[in-house]
């Protein structure tokens, strides 16, 4: 067997067993294949050849299977001007990137949106990533453009409504919304920082 042979091999296996933990162990990571058939795995990427993918966890099995939404992500963040890191870190810490999650204030899917607020954005199936990143993004396109292209504000306004931010003319006092900005924040940092 040829050295190049036993790598691909070795390489091979070590991304089933990598994408088939059984532990409760979630984290994102990214991977490219190079041209002789080598996978590439990775947490901090070194170029723009590798590719986003994170753990997703259905409601109906504790199996977790590895996928990527980051051709929904850049695509419609290219769309509607919105950085694709701020929607990453705002899909982490809603949902986790499960598009089957579900808060006791009744928001759905991976980017947790309301009822109302999804049948404004033109959201036909909330439990559909693409159609709820969609909706998310314009909505998030929205606040932005409503608060100025102030990230802070329009990120706690995604949390805490509209109405709380214009009120307060700031960050709502509310230390939920508070610690949501802040983990939002942290998270698009790393993402920013991966992505150099």
């Amino acid at each position: 067997m040829t050295k190049f042979g036993l790598s691909a091999i070795i390489g091979f296996w070590g991304l089933i067993f990598f994408a088939f933990l059984t532990t409760d162990a979630r984290a994102d990571f990214y991977s490219y294949t190079d041209s002789h058939g080598l996978i590439h795995l990775t947490n901090v990427p070194t170029s723009e050849r590798y590719r986003w993918h994170m753990p997703e966890s259905g409601s109906s099995s504790s199996r977790k299977s590895y996928i990527s939404y980051e051709d929904t992500i850049r695509r419609t963040s290219e769309n509607y001007g919105v950085p694709a890191d701020l929607v990453r870190a705002i899909i982490k810490v809603e949902s986790d990137f499960d598009p089957y999650a579900k808060s006791e204030d009744g928001a759905i899917g991976i980017m947790q949106l309301m009822p109302e607020t999804a049948r404004l954005m033109g959201v036909r199936n909330l439990y559909d990533p693409s159609d709820n990143i969609e909706g998310g993004v314009r909505y998030l396109s929205h606040l932005l453009q409503r608060f100025e292209s102030d990230i802070p504000l329009a990120v706690a306004a995604y949390n805490a409504g509209e109405t709380a931010v214009v009120k307060y003319r700031s960050i709502p006092p509310f230390n939920e919304t508070r610690l949501y900005v802040k983990k939002v924040l942290s998270y698009q940092k790393r993402y920013r920082d991966a992505g150099r």
